[in-house]
């Protein structure tokens, strides 16, 4: 499976394609055993975070995206497979290694309140990191915790005030002010706009999308939900049942699908909600409901949903190969001399 996502040329503090990537994953497999079976959560994924731009993540529920988020930031590890940050393999690091390097990779979490402690104070919460990675005490903490707050649209006003005492948006941008005390390069959100409203969420997304600009951040933005993935992301990979299906610059994926479970998926989209269409948006769900992890389909894993499924796919598992110049994808539709439409 290849490992390259494919990048368009960047601006500001965006940088050029060529540019050493950030962060690395290949062939990341991860398995989980329990008496009964085998839950191969992830299999075989491979992706590429270039500095200061965005890799989108998409697919539905169970299709095992945060699996791979809490894989990059070795909060699991891996059954088998490749992890480099900076180059760096993260896999072999020392602890000490890892502790340096886990100030600049930084996590935003689906749920905002659960992600915060109740019983903390937003002065503690923000400054925890400060603490632990021993980069502020005193007043030096504080003032580093107002200037992230108004950062993130909040303020000192708010330092003394608990986690129950903010709306859903407000507490998701406390989460983000704490990703960013350590000052990192890489943030990984969750589904960190799943649990909002759609106003709140193209609040956060516009936020997300002006700190990059400011502080060259890379995100790793993972959800199911299409809409936003289209308006956040550069580049896309799209996910079904632990294996990446499709992947490529994100405009030309959302323009021209070419793996069948893509084309489900964006034939069901509306307009991004950060666009503001005020038009109703649905639920990209392909026909059908997908496997068990547990006990996946043989051959390819999406021919028992797939409208074009042949024969070989029940029995082959497709390799990722390159369609164009802006895609690579996982389906027998395509061979490598050829290029053939699914539609």
């Amino acid at each position: 499976m290849s490992g390259d996502v494919l990048s368009t040329a960047g601006s500001g503090l965006l940088p050029s394609a060529e540019a050493a990537p950030l962060f690395q994953a290949r062939e990341l497999v991860k398995h989980f055993r329990s008496r009964r079976s085998v839950v191969q959560a992830v299999n075989g994924v491979s992706l590429t975070i270039p500095r200061g731009r965005t890799v989108g993540l998409v697919g539905e529920s169970g299709s095992g995206k945060s699996t791979v988020a809490r894989l990059a930031l070795r909060l699991l590890e891996p059954t088998s497979g490749e992890l480099s940050f900076d180059g760096v393999d993260l896999l072999r690091a020392s602890r000490a290694q890892l502790r340096a390097l886990r100030r600049r990779m930084q996590i935003v979490f689906q749920d905002p309140f659960g992600s915060l402690n109740p019983r903390m104070r937003v002065l503690d919460a923000v400054g925890e990191p400060l603490v632990v990675h021993r980069l502020a005490t005193g007043k030096e903490r504080v003032d580093r915790v107002v200037d992230l707050l108004e950062r993130v649209g909040l303020g000192a006003g708010d330092l003394y005030k608990f986690s129950h005492q903010f709306s859903g948006g407000q507490a998701q941008r406390i989460g983000i002010a704490r990703a960013l005390a350590t000052e990192p390069d890489l943030i990984v959100c969750d589904e960190a706009v799943s649990a909002l409203d759609v106003s709140v969420q193209a609040q956060v997304l516009n936020l997300l999308k002006r700190l990059q600009s400011e502080l060259g951040l890379s995100y790793l933005f993972i959800a199911h939900d299409l809409n936003v993935v289209r308006y956040m992301s550069d580049e896309v990979c799209v996910m079904y049942l632990g294996e990446i299906v499709e992947q490529g610059d994100g405009d030309a994926l959302f323009a021209d699908p070419r793996h069948p479970y893509t084309t489900m998926l964006v034939s069901a989209i509306a307009d991004s909600p950060a666009e503001g269409s005020g038009r109703h948006r649905r639920r990209a769900v392909p026909r059908g409901e997908p496997a068990s992890p547990s006990n996946p389909p043989s051959g390819c894993r999406f021919h028992p949903r797939c409208p074009h499924a042949m024969p070989r796919c029940q029995q082959e598992v497709p390799v990722m190969q390159r369609v164009s110049a802006d895609r690579t994808v996982a389906c027998h539709l395509f061979d490598a001399r050829q290029e053939v439409s699914p539609r």
